[in-house]
């Protein structure tokens, strides 16, 4: 599944650093790296997931760390911890609770991705004089560029778009040019029982068991604005009912808001200042672009005027925009077509077909037919 130089100049193998969660998919790739002749080292992160509160998990357990350390020591390869929690700590829970306070509906593994789990990956590598860095991910570098992975459904491409572009020419990733069944036939046919049936993890690695607010709690404290009762009220203002938090909510929403309308309604705005989560139908979650910050290309940044397509959740359906604003690490693009429920927080990633271009996080909805009023007092 790799194409890359797997000898030096020199004729020795080329070395290459392994992020080995404990899952089939790094274990697989790790195997596959040293079935190609690399000299492979394993390393897993250490973050804030593996405390003594979170419970036995596919991925971010303790368990976890063993089962990367059985792989390797089946494999014969070294395998180190790097202990990151105080980093991950600072850029992603930290992020995360006051994303949240703010109104707005984080995506922690981007940004554990970008602050925390490449950048330090990159240093061990550099350490250890390992050439290359790989992972289990599903995408695929080629030439230069970051593609989507072969198969769709598990692509993970949305996740990876703030990574440093100077990351990608080093990176390796073994498993992208297949299907996750496809890995786990690999993964038995390599003998790596310890993985090979193990279950996928599908939540937030510090939110376990699904309740965001817990950690917002043990953060900030019981009685945090954002966890504060608060008006449900409507784009013209009148107050409809009453909520307990507004972190409880997202755009698009539907769960948890009062009833007795002639159509669905939805959460369409949150407005931290005045604690207010605002509701109306489907049309007033609509919009025809968007404005995203903290914006990082992975080629030469587009000019105005540019098409490109844009992903505004994981597993959404891209959608075709024009480049219409570039300034600094800011973009504006308008959309082709109405999109719902673009939500500030989550990630806008531009793709040109297969290939990743870039991405940032949403700051705004553009053009929606939305106008908020400011509530009486």
């Amino acid at each position: 599944m790799v194409s890359t130089q797997v000898t030096s100049p020199a004729g020795t193998p080329e070395r290459v650093l392994v992020a080995m969660s404990g899952g089939v998919d790094s274990s697989v790739a790790a195997a596959l790296l040293v079935e190609q002749g690399y000299d492979v080292v394993g390393a897993t992160m250490k973050l804030f997931c593996y405390g003594e509160e979170v419970p036995d998990r596919p991925c971010c357990s303790l368990d976890s760390i063993d089962d990367a350390r059985r792989v390797c020591q089946q494999l014969g390869v070294p395998h180190y911890v790097l202990n990151l929690e105080d980093r991950f700590g600072a850029d992603v829970v930290d992020d995360f609770v006051q994303e949240y306070a703010r109104g707005r509906t984080p995506i922690p593994c981007v940004r554990c991705n970008t602050f925390t789990k490449f950048r330090d990956l990159l240093r061990k590598a550099d350490a250890i004089d390992a050439r290359w860095i790989a992972t289990g991910h599903y995408a695929r570098v080629q030439d230069g560029r970051l593609l989507r992975g072969q198969d769709l459904s598990k692509d993970q491409t949305y996740f990876l778009w703030g990574v440093d572009r100077a990351v990608v020419s080093r990176m390796l990733l073994p498993v992208g040019d297949g299907t996750k069944a496809e890995t786990r036939a690999m993964a038995r046919r390599l003998g790596l029982a310890v993985v090979s049936e193990k279950v996928e993890s599908q939540d937030i690695c510090f939110v376990p068991d699904g309740d965001h607010t817990k950690i917002i709690r043990q953060r900030l404290g019981a009685d945090a604005p954002s966890l504060s009762r608060g008006p449900i009220v409507t784009a013209n203002g009148r107050v409809v009912g009453e909520h307990d938090g507004h972190a409880r909510f997202t755009i698009g929403q539907r769960r948890g808001l009062p009833g007795g309308f002639a159509e669905p309604m939805y959460v369409v705005a949150i407005r931290p200042a005045e604690r207010a989560v605002v509701i109306g139908p489907r049309e007033q979650l609509l919009g025809r672009g968007l404005v995203a910050r903290g914006v990082n290309w992975l080629v030469d940044a587009p000019a105005v005027g540019t098409m490109l397509d844009v992903q505004v959740r994981h597993r959404a359906r891209a959608v075709a925009a024009e480049l219409v604003r570039a300034a600094g690490d800011l973009v504006e693009v308008a959309l082709q077509e109405p999109v719902a429920a673009i939500t500030p927080g989550q990630s806008a990633v531009f793709y040109d077909g297969a290939q990743l271009l870039g991405g940032g996080f949403i700051d705004a909805a553009v053009g929606q037919r939305l106008a908020l009023p400011v509530l009486a007092a």
